[in-house]
């Protein structure tokens, strides 16, 4: 079986969000990551090229590749056969909660209230992405959060820069990030996510 979402999750600080147009930038892209020290990747299912895109990134040695903005079940089978590691989504419903855990492949689902993580927990869950991280209360509200939910651990995505990462990783509840500032928009420039994803990369945690 794959790993666990927690193992996946203490891979690296940062978890790239990586919103890609172009298939052929799909593998250099990965490469860059990877090369950086990032091996774990989102590829969000925001456009056309995406589920090619996780395709051809898992072609690349060492690379852990996931989907990202999975809303609903079609979308999970989807994500799933295009060969996703693991799922991340904004938020979280008793109808793609329960495909995802029946399904087995590791989960992250996005919470921003209490209500929302007992709601996971409800179905076993107990690793989630804490989103929109930066508006919803930021470190205060992650902080308060946590308090009641001792097992709970977090990937804060949303908002995040180079600059924050380390007040968010120095928090005990934190395990990752997710940034989508190691994978600039425009044209690739792969040299430059290898440098931006080593900073990342050499970023320590609590």
């Amino acid at each position: 079986m794959s790993q666990s979402i927690d193992q996946i999750m203490r891979l690296a600080p940062v978890i790239p969000v990586i919103v890609i147009d172009r298939v052929e930038d799909a593998v250099p892209m990965a490469e860059a990551l990877v090369a950086g020290g990032l091996t774990v990747l989102e590829v969000t299912l925001r456009t056309p090229a995406a589920l090619d895109a996780i395709k051809a990134m898992k072609s690349v040695k060492g690379a852990v590749v996931g989907a990202g903005t999975v809303l609903d079940p079609a979308m999970l089978d989807a994500a799933i056969s295009a060969g996703s590691e693991f799922i991340v989504s904004p938020g979280l419903t008793d109808n793609l909660g329960k495909a995802a855990v029946a399904s087995g492949i590791p989960f992250l689902p996005g919470t921003a209230n209490a209500g929302d993580i007992m709601r996971g927990m409800d179905l076993g869950l107990d690793r989630f992405k804490f989103f929109p991280a930066a508006t919803s209360g930021g470190i205060p509200a992650l902080k308060a959060l946590a308090g009641p939910f001792g097992q709970a651990r977090f990937c804060p995505t949303g908002g995040i820069s180079l600059a924050t990462a380390p007040e968010w990783l120095a928090l005990e509840a934190v395990l990752c990030v997710g940034g989508s500032w190691v994978v600039p928009s425009g044209p690739l420039d792969a040299a430059k996510i290898e440098t931006l994803a080593r900073e990342a990369a050499a970023l320590s945690r609590h």
